[in-house]
């Protein structure tokens, strides 16, 4: 069987037919079985005690629901039919509205494509398969492997990346920059109550610090793979940094008086963000960065590039 993907976003507008067919208790329990391990038709009656035609009738809605997946294997006598999920999770999620007025340049970097960074244990890199050389030695973040990251996190220190400057490539002025990532504090283990300081810059600018609560691993992440353990930090919160002429914001909250003319965005060729915690911030608690195949948003580092339209 082809490897099960991770989540499907159901939009309740149109899939009605997926809707449908999770809108029963027996189909829903399937499913959740399903989701632990593969079974047969007769496994699956026998666990929930329903009869094998009742069973059967559930399993073929949820097949042609696309929700399930099954196939057709030699048993001891004649065939069996063998069911999987064809999703990990999932996701209702009504459509976000586009702004048609909108016009803005995405650019994602992937988290282990730093230009430079400084860091101090605990400190430690991986990919979605596996750890990148060391924990809790700084070289390790020099393995060229790091450019497969989904995780980084450190005691304290920075990362910096690079990207292209579309305010010089573009007619158009930007108006606004806004930067988004998957942040949480660290330490050992995990503590919902573990406040951190993380700041942003751009162009060497301090644009500001926004205080993280904690270090979560209450659960895990929507993408964090099953190798890692529940002990480790499973997903952060997405933020979104983002500077204009009024200032600079958090989620839509100012907090500084930092604007784009201060970030002096024709002066350079490219655009240089960091982040991270300063050894002297009231809460140094470490940082997390989840990038793809990690935490619950599986993106890397967006910036994004606003423009005016005229």
């Amino acid at each position: 069987m082809e490897e099960v993907e991770t989540t499907l976003i159901i939009n309740p507008l149109d899939d009605i037919a997926k809707l449908k067919a999770l809108a029963s208790e027996p189909r829903i329990q399937m499913l959740s079985l399903l989701r632990q391990k593969t079974l047969n038709i007769n496994e699956i009656s026998d666990t929930l005690k329903l009869p094998q035609s009742t069973v059967a009738t559930h399993i073929s809605i949820l097949e042609d629901a696309g929700l399930i997946i099954t196939e057709s294997v030699k048993a001891k006598k004649g065939n069996q039919k063998l069911c999987h999920p064809s999703f990990r999770e999932l996701l209702v999620q009504f459509p976000e509205k586009k702004d048609e007025s909108s016009d803005y340049v995405d650019i994602e970097m992937p988290i282990g494509l730093f230009t430079d960074c400084q860091v101090t244990a605990p400190c430690g890199l991986c990919s979605a398969d596996k750890i990148i050389g060391l924990l809790d030695i700084p070289d390790s973040f020099l393995n060229p492997d790091r450019m497969k990251a989904g995780l980084l996190w450190c005691g304290s220190g920075t990362f910096e990346y690079k990207f292209p400057n579309n305010y010089l490539k573009d007619s158009k002025k930007v108006n606004k920059l806004e930067v988004s990532m998957e942040l949480s504090s660290e330490t050992p283990g995990t503590n919902s109550n573990w406040p951190s300081d993380i700041t942003v810059w751009i162009n060497k600018t301090e644009i500001g610090t926004w205080t993280c609560p904690g270090d979560f691993g209450d659960k895990r992440g929507k993408y964090t793979p099953l190798w890692w353990k529940l002990e480790g930090s499973q997903y952060g919160l997405l933020k979104h940094f983002s500077v204009s002429e009024e200032g600079s914001f958090i989620d839509g909250e100012k907090i500084s008086d930092v604007k784009l003319s201060d970030l002096h965005m024709s002066e350079h060729h490219s655009i240089r963000v960091r982040v991270g915690v300063k050894e002297n911030s009231e809460h140094v608690g470490g940082m997390n960065i989840f990038g793809k195949g990690f935490g619950n948003y599986n993106q890397g580092i967006i910036l994004r590039s606003y423009f005016d339209h005229s």
